[in-house]
């Protein structure tokens, strides 16, 4: 009873999908879309609730775990990733109830492949073996292919999608290949077990180190780092705005758990986490190439959709920052990445809701001439999308303020001062084109004849923004219980070498 507990989130997020697809399917054709939107939403929300119900129940004493090791490892790290991924997946669900009916899109099928994909993200955030983080990864990047590619008629969704899928596929390929020779060269496919071959040292110490490569490699391809970004900007402009949401939240989540899961647990070796011979300098370079190569490309789009998705690739490159600061203090560099996924989640969900909200159908909010003066026309959509914006700029008192702030002490308290001010400039670089996105709506008019974009209208969209913006004024304004949260769900990782 209590193993069915506490893996209830993902059993809940499961069953709601199969629920779905047959609702989908027999359910009456009248509101059919809006009513799954609902459901949708209530499935991540009863997963949601169900993850905080395990969290408080504790995990540390329940035997019979045990039946699902090493498969699933169910710790309060997997089980603050099951309510994360579920909290971004409801603010998705919501933003396609109103954006999908709106630009004439309503297909169920939506609502199953979110909830298909977020069981995806579970596996890997929760995964102890090797087959089983390649399981939910495809499970995870499969659904997010198909949202992608969504808008059938659309020639750039398809041309995303595709990108995605290809490029995809060949990193998944990288990181099979990568586990394939670990399995060789320690004899075990649970990442536990690998983990202690790998410290106890032995005759493959080269296989071990292509195999570290190959699987560092496909691991950044799925967080959308430089140099493997470059599916990330044309799949997130093709792809609906609700999929960009969920791909930049939800997907983005997923995979930095993965990453930490899988290389905190096997290639935590005191040589292999060295700065003078291991990973993290590796992933350093990546941080700052990834940091300052994304937010020198975002300040020239004059798409603000094509913007975000690459303000989304160099919130990645400060969240490697915090990952290569585990080498040397592991638990309160994890607890510093965690807690600003949880900002950037609802920070960036909240930065998409506001864009679907600032345009109707036909008058859509594309570039920012499009923004211009919508916030004397409009003041409800630009104070909700400059509460996003502030956040993801990192400007107290809101959310991403403080996750940046984690992030960064915990790099100066590990010594990597350059890294930090390097991080730090690209904060101040990446605001330059958050308030250039203020300045049109509240200082520009729209020129003569120029489309002026309007919002629309939906109980969903505004719903998805209201509980977005309450929670980025909640991280900010109180943010220690839930930095409180991230520490223990990163106790999990021992020191560098543990």
């Amino acid at each position: 009873m209590a193993l069915a507990f506490i893996l209830s989130p993902l059993l809940i997020i499961g069953a709601g999908a199969l629920l779905l697809m047959l609702a989908e399917a027999f359910g009456p054709k009248h509101n059919r879309a809006a009513g799954l939107a609902l459901g949708c939403t209530i499935v991540f929300g009863a997963g949601f609730a169900f993850s905080v119900g395990a969290w408080l129940y504790g995990v540390e004493d329940v035997a019979d775990k045990e039946l699902i090791a090493p498969w699933l490892v169910i710790d309060r790290f997997s089980i603050f990733f099951d309510g994360l991924l579920c909290l971004g997946g409801a603010i998705a669900a919501l933003l396609a109830g109103g954006y999908l009916r709106e630009h004439e899109m309503e297909r169920g099928e939506f609502y199953s492949l979110l909830l298909f994909s977020t069981i995806g993200a579970m596996m890997v955030a929760s995964a102890g073996d090797a087959l089983i983080v390649f399981l939910g990864l495809e499970t995870m990047s499969l659904g997010a292919y198909a949202l992608t590619a969504f808008r059938r008629t659309s020639p750039r969704s398809a041309e995303g999608a595709l990108k995605y899928f290809l490029l995809g596929s060949f990193a998944a390929a990288l990181l099979l290949y990568g586990f394939a020779l670990l399995y060789g060269a320690t004899g075990h496919t649970d990442l536990a077990g690998i983990g202690e071959a790998v410290r106890a040292g032995g005759p493959h110490k080269t296989m071990i180190i292509i195999a570290l490569v190959l699987v560092l490699t496909g691991l950044v391809f799925k967080v959308s780092a430089v140099p493997f970004h470059m599916w990330a900007p044309d799949a997130y402009e093709g792809a609906p705005t609700p999929a960009t949401t969920y791909m930049a939240a939800v997907v983005k989540a997923g995979a930095f758990a993965m990453l930490l899961r899988v290389m905190l647990t096997c290639f935590s070796d005191k040589g292999l986490m060295s700065w003078s011979a291991g990973w993290p300098p590796v992933l350093a370079w990546i941080a700052v190439l990834t940091m300052t190569v994304a937010n020198l490309v975002a300040g020239q789009q004059e798409s603000v959709k094509r913007m975000l998705a690459y303000s989304s690739i160099a919130h990645a490159g400060y969240l490697l920052v915090g990952v290569v600061a585990t080498v040397h203090s592991v638990p309160e560099a994890t607890s510093s990445v965690l807690f600003y996924l949880l900002t950037y989640t609802v920070s960036t969900a909240g930065a998409f809701g506001a864009l679907i909200l600032c345009g109707r159908k036909g008058a859509e909010a594309v570039t920012y001439e499009d923004l211009a003066g919508i916030g004397r026309r409009h003041p409800a959509a630009a104070l909700a999308f400059s509460l996003f914006l502030v956040s993801l700029a990192g400007i107290p008192p809101t959310a991403g303020f403080f996750g940046k702030w984690f992030v960064f002490r915990a790099a100066m308290d590990s010594g990597f001062y350059l890294l930090t001010i390097i991080a730090f400039v690209n904060s101040v670089i990446g605001a330059y084109y958050y308030l250039r996105v203020l300045v049109f709506m509240y200082m520009r008019e729209p020129a003569a004849g120029a489309p002026v974009a309007t919002p629309m209208k939906s109980g969903y969209v505004s719903a998805a923004l209201i509980l977005s913006a309450v929670l980025v004024l909640i991280l900010g304004i109180l943010p220690s219980q839930s930095l409180d949260v991230a520490i223990k769900a990163a106790s999990i990782f021992g020191p560098p070498g543990g």
